[in-house]
């Protein structure tokens, strides 16, 4: 129960800090300016419903990908690690993580799917962190795994449903500083990833 508890809590933190609901919302705001109310929230459920399809058939098929790509565990785990590292670093820099670069798009319906679910959502980050907990899981951290990131996803329907009211009361400074915390977090998911497979690789060649 504790190993579940604690594995939980692991799954948790890594999905927040790649997703990161708060310092997503002005990524949100620009994209669905001039939008009314009611386009926003259709938007906003979009997006998050084909985020969440998105990870979850990852999640599910991870093992079968591998197999079928012939993709090792260590060589995800360092290549994912190196991945998830570039852009903890960029967000500590400051700067736009190139997998999340947007251009400054009139309003369109489709922003939902594209850039929104993908990949800002459901970007590369995401999905190496999803499948790097469930790389060599049961069927029950798989299931956890799942549903931990729907409620990530429920809390990022809220935070955009909210955008506006949440943006003015925090403001850019605030979400900035946010935005850098989560940038360390992700840093230190990706070097962890990348020891755990060089552990791994070098169990293998002992």
């Amino acid at each position: 129960m504790d190993e579940l508890l604690t594995y939980s809590i692991s799954v948790f933190t890594g999905f927040f800090a790649i997703m990161n609901p708060v310092s997503n919302i002005p990524i949100f705001i620009s994209l669905t300016e001039g939008a009314s109310k009611a386009e926003k929230q259709k938007v906003n459920k979009k997006a998050v419903l084909v985020a969440f399809i998105i990870i979850a058939i990852f999640v599910m098929l991870g093992k079968f990908i591998f197999e079928l790509f012939g993709i090792t565990i260590p060589a995800f785990k360092i290549t994912g690690g190196i991945l998830i590292f570039f852009v903890g670093f960029e967000m500590l820099q400051s700067k736009k993580s190139n997998v999340k670069h947007l251009k400054e798009p009139n309003f369109d319906e489709n922003i939902a799917v594209s850039p929104l679910a993908i990949p800002i959502l459901a970007g590369p980050g995401t999905i190496v962190t999803a499948m790097n907990f469930v790389s060599n899981a049961s069927y029950v951290n798989i299931g956890l795994v799942i549903l931990i990131f729907g409620l990530m996803c429920a809390l990022t329907y809220v935070a955009f449903s909210l955008s506006d009211f949440i943006a003015r009361k925090l403001g850019n400074n605030v979400i900035s500083v946010i935005g850098k915390i989560m940038g360390l977090i992700i840093a230190i998911i990706g070097t962890t990833m990348v020891i755990q497979g060089l552990k791994l690789t070098f169990d293998f060649l002992a």
